[in-house]
C-alpha cells in the first residue's frame, strides 16, 4: 500500500495535518478528505489537492477510486466554502471555479470513483457525491443541496447533474427546501447505490472497488466515457442559454444573493425580499 498527501510543510518545515489524502492498495486508490476543522468545506486549497490526487492515481493506472471522508466524521463534507464564493457582480459557479474543475476531473477519470458516504453532504458537497459514478452509503448519511438558503443562483451543468440521476419531482423538492433527504429515504430515490451498516461500509466499498478493478479497465473506461457524452449531450439554442445565463446573472446581482451570503458569514438566518 502506498500513500501520499498534497500538503505543504510548513515555515518552519513541520508538516502540516494533510486536508487531503491518498492511498493505493493494489489497483484501488482510496481518497480521504480530512479537515474536520472546516467539516471538508469544499475550499479551492481542498480541491486543488482532491484533483491532484485524482491525476496522481490517473498516472499509476489506478483503475478504481474511492472518495471518502475521514473516519468519525458527522459531516462527509459542509458544502462549498461559502467565504470563497463571490458576493455579487460575479458568476459564483462559473466554469473555472475549482467546484466544477473537480466534477469534470471525477467525470471524466478513466475508472469508476465511488463515494463513501458517512455523515452528512450538504450543497455542491451533494454535486461531488452525484458525480461520482457509485454511490455507498450508511444510515447516518444524509444528502441536502441548499443555494436556496443563500439565494444563489446554480448553474445549468448543475442542474444536468441532478437531472441525469434523480426524478425531477424529488430535484425541484430538494432545491427548494434545502431540507435534507436522509439515507433510508435517499436509497428510495435512487439517490445512492447501495445502504449499508456503518460497520460494513468500508470492507462492502473495498469488495466493491477490487471487484471492479479485476474487470477489463479500457471497456469500462470507454462505457464510462460513452454515458457521460451521451448524458450530458442536451442541445439547447444559443438563445436559450443566454436566456437562462441573463436569469442567473440577475440573481447573483440581486440583494438576496448579498443578503444570503452575509447572513451565512454572520451567523443568522437570512431575510429575503425577492429583489
Amino acid at each position: 500500500m502506498t500513500s501520499t498527501d498534497t500538503t505543504p510543510a510548513t515555515a518552519g518545515n513541520a508538516p502540516q495535518t494533510p486536508i487531503v489524502t491518498g492511498e493505493v492498495d493494489g489497483m484501488v486508490g482510496t481518497i480521504t478528505l480530512n479537515n474536520p476543522a472546516k467539516r471538508n468545506a469544499l475550499s479551492r486549497e481542498l480541491l486543488d489537492a482532491l484533483m491532484a490526487q485524482l491525476e496522481a492515481f490517473r498516472g499509476a493506472s489506478v483503475r478504481s477510486v474511492i472518495l471518502r471522508a475521514a473516519p468519525g466524521m458527522k459531516v462527509w463534507s459542509a458544502g462549498h466554502d461559502i467565504r470563497e464564493l463571490p458576493k455579487g457582480g460575479e458568476d459564483p459557479l462559473g466554469y473555472a471555479d475549482p467546484l466544477e474543475r473537480a466534477l469534470r476531473a471525477i467525470r471524466t477519470y478513466p475508472g469508476a470513483v465511488i463515494a463513501m458516504v458517512q455523515g452528512t453532504v450538504w450543497g455542491g458537497a451533494f454535486d461531488l457525491v452525484l458525480s461520482c459514478d457509485i454511490i455507498i452509503a450508511d444510515d447516518t448519511s444524509s444528502f441536502a443541496i441548499t443555494p436556496a438558503n443563500l439565494g444563489l443562483p446554480y448553474n445549468t451543468t448543475g442542474l444536468l447533474h441532478c437531472l441525469n440521476r434523480l426524478p425531477l419531482n424529488l430535484i425541484k423538492e430538494m432545491f427548494f427546501s434545502a431540507a435534507p433527504v436522509h439515507a433510508e429515504d435517499a436509497r428510495q430515490w435512487g439517490i445512492i447505490n447501495h445502504l449499508v451498516s456503518a460497520e460494513e461500509i468500508e470492507s462492502y466499498t473495498q469488495n466493491l472497488a477490487g471487484l471492479i478493478s479485476s474487470k477489463a479497465p479500457l471497456a469500462i473506461a470507454v462505457v464510462k466515457e460513452q454515458l457521460r457524452v451521451l448524458s450530458d449531450y442536451q442541445p439547447i439554442s444559443a438563445q436559450v442559454f443566454e436566456r437562462l445565463q441573463d436569469m442567473r446573472r440577475e440573481i447573483y446581482d440581486s440583494e438576496d444573493y448579498k443578503e444570503g451570503i452575509n447572513a451565512f458569514l454572520e451567523k443568522r438566518k437570512p431575510v429575503f425580499y425577492g429583489r
